[in-house]
């Protein structure tokens, strides 16, 4: 049992003292259970994201019809995921078992701090980047110009120098990596209300969270507009000219296909939010409204959620792509992939439903 007197920093080794922001000074020690249980949370996390995101990496660079520009941004998804999971994830698991606090010193904080941060921020910018693509790809079709390897690249290149150039800033008096809530886990510093850290933090809850969700939910309303009308169009003429439907099955197979992928990514978008929504909430109520009611485990738990997106990814796809459950049944069956009821996982309808966009498809065609 603690000291009914002691605090949450005195659960912590004394080098990590300097850098424990004063605010965990307010609240007891948590009970040591909580440690062993996030902890076991954890390592489920750890398994299942490793194991997800590995198997979508090792899928990409197997099978040749899944090495296309649209599933570089995917893979740019994955590589983030990873991130997250081989340095916070096991950071944490090792703090939870080993002490209960930050065990590996002040300078490993940071740059775990530095790890989670850069890996998160640049899951939602891949995020948007993978929304945008189905937006050129469904709302302006042929009109819009071939997704190329070396744009995807570019953008790929662009979304981690974007995200670090702003999560290397704490290294440089801009910010800093402290240890939060129950003290196992090390991120941004939210309590320092100081006029820069403040804008810091502002700017990252804006710039990487307010501002891609805006321009995720711009992409899908198109994307929703425009399947609407392109349906409601092609009904009216149908309608007119007295047949069932104007299209063949290959422009169904194509249309659905598209559609289906776009239901995907918005699922896996929605994920995201919701799971990074809680822990946005309560950084900004750190940094700008009551800090006492940012608890220890009000903001250990919804870090664990935000952390948790890096083990969801990889199963939304899985589930969900029929493309790569082919892959998945031709290169790894013993994972037991059951082939889908209405066929359209067959050789033939794996060409209309992978997450090859339409022009890079009839550019592979061609």
């Amino acid at each position: 049992m603690f000291d009914p007197n002691a605090r949450v920093p005195d659960t912590a080794p004394a080098d990590m003292l300097e850098i424990i922001p004063k605010h965990w000074y307010n609240f007891a020690p948590v009970n040591p259970l909580w440690h062993y249980m996030l902890g076991m949370v954890y390592v489920v996390l750890f398994v299942v994201s490793l194991f997800g995101n590995l198997t979508a990496l090792y899928l990409f660079l197997k099978d040749k019809s899944l090495r296309t520009p649209s599933n570089m941004l995917v893979i740019n998804l994955t590589l983030s995921d990873l991130v997250m999971t081989l340095t916070n994830h096991t950071a944490f698991i090792y703090n939870a078992f080993m002490g209960g606090a930050w065990q590996l010193g002040p300078r490993v904080c940071e740059v775990c701090g530095f790890l989670g941060a850069v890996s998160g921020l640049a899951s939602i910018c891949s995020l948007v980047a993978i929304s945008w693509d189905r937006y050129r790809v469904i709302v302006q079709s042929f009109n819009a110009a071939p997704l190329t390897v070396g744009k995807a690249l570019t953008i790929m290149i662009f979304v981690w120098a974007y995200t670090m150039a702003f999560t290397l800033l704490p290294f440089f008096g801009i910010g800093a990596y402290v240890p939060e809530g129950i003290l196992d886990s090390c991120t941004f510093d939210y309590f320092d209300t100081g006029v820069i850290n403040t804008a810091y933090i502002w700017f990252c809850i804006v710039g990487f969270y307010i501002f891609p969700i805006l321009l995720i939910c711009f992409f899908y309303y198109h994307i929703v507009n425009a399947v609407f009308q392109h349906e409601k169009a092609l009904k009216e003429q149908a309608k007119k000219m007295n047949v069932s439907t104007l299209r063949s099955n290959a422009d169904q197979d194509k249309q659905s296909a598209e559609i289906r992928i776009a239901k995907v990514a918005l699922v896996n978008i929605t994920v995201w939010a919701l799971c990074w929504t809680p822990y946005c909430v309560v950084v900004a109520i750190g940094i700008s409204g009551d800090p006492m009611l940012v608890t220890p485990l009000v903001s250990a738990l919804p870090a664990l959620f935000a952390k948790a997106v890096s083990t969801y990814n990889p199963l939304v796809y899985a589930l969900s792509h029929p493309r790569y459950r082919a892959a998945l049944r031709k290169h790894m069956p013993w994972v037991c992939i059951s082939p889908d009821d209405d066929g359209k996982s067959k050789p033939a309808a794996a060409d209309t439903t992978s997450t090859v966009s339409a022009e890079t498809a009839n550019q592979e065609k061609a």
